[in-house]
């Protein structure tokens, strides 16, 4: 199966402080993955680089997207192309209403079914995450990648201020933006962080990651690896690399 995407050597820096150092990745098209980590260990800075934020310098290493080399485009370049983002804290913009956004993205009839399947029909006509609880933040900016149809799906922290019944919604949410559900369409890929793993339970990932000190230390089965993370902390998975 032919790679969507491929990283190589990567070199990052945001500031004065090196955050990624010599990462290798690679991602077939309709593969899942899933990144683990402590807080600070580069995840969100290696999705953020993936997506061409600036802030984010790229020192060394190339990334190449569906074959074609990205290293230097801009966030809207990548776009395009078809990458997109779910921040794990998304901001708030006033005086830009969710309809208005999905409507300048494409037709709102389109989504109908799926505004409601995510419980949003009561927040369209108010400031794009204005006042919205951390499960209504991440269902819209899922309904906002539903819209955007990005071929390859960078998703920070779906559980981060999430309760219960909503994880469960926003996993089912993740499978139908990925096409998990539909046999014959052709499947997105994605990258998905975690911290407590709980997604798992409603997206089967392929592959997971963990990512310590800016160094991508180990993959393989993301159970595997929450359990391994949950029996001895990410300290000791970084030694036994």
């Amino acid at each position: 199966m032919q790679e969507m995407l491929k990283v190589e050597d990567l070199w990052v820096s945001v500031g004065n402080k090196e955050v990624l150092k010599g990462i290798n990745f690679s991602l077939k098209y309709g593969e899942i993955h899933t990144l683990f980590g402590p807080n600070g260990a580069g995840k969100t800075s290696f999705m953020m680089t993936l997506m061409g934020f600036p802030r984010y310098k790229i020192a060394q290493g190339k990334i190449y997207f569906k074959g074609e080399e990205i290293t230097d485009k801009d966030v809207y370049e990548r776009a395009r192309l078809g990458l997109g983002i779910s921040f794990q804290r998304p901001p708030t913009v006033r005086g830009v209403t969710l309809r208005k956004l999905i409507e300048i993205m494409s037709n709102k009839e389109e989504f109908i079914e799926d505004i409601e399947k995510l419980n949003l029909s009561g927040h369209l006509d108010r400031g794009l995450n204005d006042g919205f609880s951390g499960g209504e933040m991440k269902r819209s900016e899922l309904l906002q990648l539903m819209v955007q149809r990005p071929d390859l799906v960078l998703i920070d922290e779906p559980e981060s201020g999430v309760d219960i019944e909503n994880i469960a919604l926003v996993g089912d949410a993740i499978n139908t933006l990925l096409g998990k559900d539909k046999v014959k369409e052709q499947k997105r890929s994605a990258i998905i962080i975690t911290h407590t793993g709980y997604i798992l339970d409603y997206v089967n990932a392929d592959r997971g990651y963990i990512i310590f000190d800016g160094n991508l230390v180990c993959g393989g089965n993301p159970r595997d690896i929450l359990s391994e993370i949950k029996k001895h902390g990410y300290r000791r998975c970084a030694e036994c690399r």
